[in-house]
């Protein structure tokens, strides 16, 4: 069974309701149907009724089954509008303000998440990370005990002897452009957190960097030192290290011959890059060379589930996407 299959299986037993805000994108409408199929979880979409459900109808999609909401007729409008107004007003947002705002399909989605109407959110198909993350970031906030909201990719590479048997997390790969020594040591916790709530398995970090234990030294390295060194004192129990080359972590033979009496080199399975142009390069190229699996980018730090696409998605990743976030709502709870 394949990794996001027993995901499907596991969410199953506490079946949560997650919000495709999407519904004029026929793979988000393909993606609800087949969701709606397996029955792992509840589907909630965003849009004109008339028009989604002529749209699916145009495409043989069967969405029958699916409640879609309208935020313009919705009677709970005036209900989320008034909360939203109470949050933002300190930012100077007025009532009417609050009101044009909640007809967006994000901000409407993210305060049924906020009140408890659904249990998380899917979006991304065919916006920004920034359309995704705004309304989540001024509604839904960060999580307790979190400094930093940043975003990961779940990788599942075929045939794969390295990570968890091909399973890895990748961080940060989607939100945060040049983290600071600090940043990269929230982003190390956070990841490793998601990695032990999606798989079940300790996670083993790796800092990465094009230097291993000193072999270079720069601007660029030091950063990564350094954040190891915080990583180490806020989590002393954490099995991790750095800085590592991406061969020395995850390549067993190398590990031992790199970073001899390593924890985690050769074993590595929580990959955190030292930038976003190593993250998101480092998953398109594993995605598209290996033939992987790319989750993401999903979002770690917010609250409440909320997760993003890549435009680039298929059916089938909004799908798994759609099982992770109802897995990160079954962890929450």
């Amino acid at each position: 069974m394949s990794f996001i299959n027993e995901i499907k299986e596991k969410v199953k037993n506490d079946i949560k309701t997650i919000i495709l805000t999407e519904s004029e994108d026929v793979r988000v409408l393909k993606a609800a149907e087949k969701v709606t199929k397996e029955g792992f979880a509840k589907i909630i979409l965003i849009g004109n009724e008339e028009e989604t459900r002529r749209l699916a109808q145009a495409n043989n999609i069967d969405i029958s089954q699916i409640n879609i909401i309208n935020p313009l007729t919705s009677e709970k409008f005036d209900t989320y509008a008034e909360t939203f107004f109470e949050l933002r007003k300190a930012k100077g947002v007025t009532l009417e303000q609050a009101r044009e705002i909640i007809k967006d399909n994000m901000y409407f989605g993210t305060m049924m998440v906020k009140l408890g109407d659904a249990d998380g959110l899917v979006s991304g198909a065919c916006h920004s990370t920034a359309n995704t993350l705004r309304p989540a970031l001024q509604i839904l906030k960060t999580a307790p005990g979190t400094k930093l909201v940043s975003a990961f990719f779940l990788m599942v590479v075929p045939d794969c002897e390295y990570g968890e048997n091909g399973i890895f997390v990748f961080g940060d790969s989607g939100l945060v452009e040049n983290p600071s020594a600090d940043e990269l040591s929230e982003i190390a916790i956070s990841s490793s957190k998601s990695f032990k709530q999606l798989t079940g398995k300790e996670s083993k970090v790796a800092m990465l960097s094009y230097s291993t234990y000193g072999s270079a030294h720069s601007e660029l390295t030091e950063k990564v030192v350094e954040a190891t060194k915080l990583l180490k004192e806020k989590m002393p129990d954490l099995i991790c290290d750095g800085e590592l080359q991406l061969d020395a972590a995850i390549v067993p033979e190398v590990g031992k011959s790199k970073a001899p009496g390593s924890q985690v080199a050769g074993q590595a399975n929580t990959l955190i890059f030292p930038d976003l142009n190593a993250g998101n390069i480092g998953y398109k190229l594993v995605q598209r060379l290996a033939k992987a699996d790319a989750y993401g980018p999903l979002c770690q730090g917010i609250a409440k589930p909320v997760n993003d696409l890549s435009r680039g998605c298929n059916v089938d990743d909004i799908v798994g996407v759609v099982a992770i976030t109802a897995m990160q709502a079954m962890e929450q709870n």
